[in-house]
């Protein structure tokens, strides 16, 4: 009874705080003074505005998804399954572009070659004058996502590679070499994840609103922010979310067919530990040096640039009197958001992986569209249901922007949940049922102690997304309670380079400061067991 109450409450909390605000924004789009209307509607097929936003997010999203992919999936091929020198090093370096939000590398890379860039004042401007338009628009945008995006493919790659029995390509490599094993037994086994990563990245950047918006290419989701934020037409905004959520929903009905079952459980294979690596021979070098010129252009650069425009302490002593408040509140609600997506993912984990109702891959399915939706229409479907008279003591306070945290990230820490709960031998919580203890004793005391790294990866994971959201909480924040991103996305108007640079790297820092500590405590606790 108490697992049924308590994965029951789980479901009507997604639902709430998740689909409820879209069904209420969708249903207000469609009904005019008590009739329903689809006038809001009438100009997306007919107007030519309309088809110039569809074809500039189709072929931003297109070419992200291809180039990440294209360099992605080898590199994670080299990064997880090859003798390449410094390969953890490179996992953690290329990974960083993710982590923080993305408009900030859009930052970067206009201080080293606007026209009042770094490469300005080292060249001149007659050598930037005809390099500087290119990075606004669709180039930059593609430049920009790519950098942000292509730790998706590597990651899902590398995690893939591990899930392949070690014997399949033993045997493939009694008749054949390296790359014919690779050619006829290792890609085509991985091919549901590399298919997975290309469509979470091209869903990503569909949906992307900080990086088209600064370098001023129009696509849907910066209409729709456009005409709620600025005109606060709500019809309009909504009506140029549609064909957001709707291609959206089209992808993940693809992937439910024919990738879902195959994606499901993410388990390292058995007798992983003896798995060979591919020996690169004398292309080590030439690799290792192409390797470290991508993650020389994609990671380090941006870095760097930051750090020499906001060299001295002037700079930073500016950025935290005038963003101090902000990083402090960037930092307590998204604690607060990655404690209470880790409770909500493991639960919902929970019953994903055991299936506890009939509907619950409606429930996966929930998450991972609500993930996948762009993050405009999320924040606009939050306003929709929540702000009223009866439930200001939600909208007016930050708990509006921790709704908008579990709405769009549960996902993340569910899947989480998923695969660290398919480790789990179900006997072990039988054995304790058998012992009379109850269920939520057992959740307590037996399935979260086992599951504990995979609770630790989900707060991390919650604590990033959270720490680096931007389109949600720039529709829904209170007055008075912006976080530092949308605090430094509002001084890009009227800072200094200096500033909007020093703080870039605050929240940077503030970014990557605990996962580096957790990997550092854990990096000693191995050498320690190891010695």
């Amino acid at each position: 009874m108490a697992r049924r109450a308590c994965l029951g409450l789980t479901v009507i909390l997604l639902f709430m705080i998740g689909t409820l605000p879209i069904l209420s924004m969708l249903m207000k789009s469609v009904v005019v003074d008590g009739h329903l209307s689809l006038a809001s509607y009438g100009g997306l097929l007919v107007s030519s505005h309309q088809w110039i936003l569809m074809g500039h997010s189709m072929i931003l999203s297109s070419l992200v998804t291809a180039l990440t992919t294209a360099i992605g999936v080898p590199l994670g091929i080299l990064l997880g399954k090859t003798d390449l020198p410094f390969r953890r090093f490179f996992r953690v370096l290329f990974v960083v572009p993710l982590l923080i939000p993305p408009y900030i590398i859009a930052v970067s890379w206009l201080d080293l070659l606007g026209s009042e860039g770094l490469l300005a004042q080292l060249l001149g401007t007659a050598v930037i004058r005809a390099t500087a338009p290119m990075l606004f628009g669709l180039p930059g945008c593609v430049i920009v996502l790519f950098s942000v995006f292509l730790p998706i493919p590597m990651l899902l790659t590398m995690v893939f590679l591990r899930t392949i029995n070690p014997r399949l390509e033993e045997a493939g490599r009694l008749v054949s070499g390296w790359r014919g094993v690779m050619q006829e037994i290792t890609i085509p086994l991985i091919l549901p994840g590399v298919l997975l990563s290309a469509m979470l990245v091209f869903l990503l950047s569909f949906g992307e609103f900080s990086v088209p918006n600064f370098l001023r290419y129009d696509v849907f989701p910066v209409e729709s922010f456009t005409q709620f934020s600025a005109f606060y037409n709500f019809k309009a905004a909504t009506a140029a979310a549609v064909p957001l959520a709707a291609i959206t929903m089209v992808l993940l009905l693809v992937e439910g067919v024919f990738l879902r079952d195959r994606t499901y459980q993410l388990r390292p294979s058995p007798g992983l530990d003896g798995q060979a690596l591919i020996g690169l021979g004398a292309r080590r070098r030439g690799l290792l040096l192409l390797v470290a010129i991508i993650g020389l252009v994609v990671v380090f650069v941006p870095v760097v640039v930051l750090v020499i425009q906001s060299a001295g302490l002037t700079a930073y002593v500016e950025a935290l009197s005038r963003a101090g408040d902000s990083l402090l509140r960037s930092l307590i609600y998204a604690v607060i958001g990655a404690s209470l997506l880790t409770v909500l993912g493991f639960f919902t984990g929970y019953l994903i992986q055991t299936k506890a109702f009939r509907f619950w891959r409606s429930v996966d399915s929930m998450t991972i569209f609500l993930f996948a939706l762009p993050s405009t229409v999320i924040g606009i479907g939050l306003i929709t249901l929540w702000n009223t008279p009866w439930t200001n003591f939600i909208y007016s306070t930050p708990w509006i922007i921790i709704f908008g945290y579990l709405a769009k990230y549960t996902a993340l820490t569910s899947r989480i949940s998923v695969t660290q709960f398919a480790q789990i031998p179900p006997s072990m919580e039988e054995a304790a049922q058998i012992a009379g203890a109850r269920w939520f004793r057992r959740m307590v005391f037996i399935v979260a102690p086992l599951a504990r790294r995979g609770l630790l990866a989900g707060w991390l994971v919650g604590y990033i997304f959270s720490l680096r959201d931007t389109g949600i909480t720039m529709l829904v924040y209170p007055a008075g309670h912006e976080t530092l991103p949308i605090r430094i996305f509002t001084l890009m108007a009227n800072g200094s380079p200096e500033l909007i640079a020093a703080l870039c790297m605050v929240m940077i820092a503030a970014t990557l400061l605990p996962p580096g500590v957790l990997w550092m405590v854990s990096d000693m606790r191995k050498k320690a067991v190891i010695g």
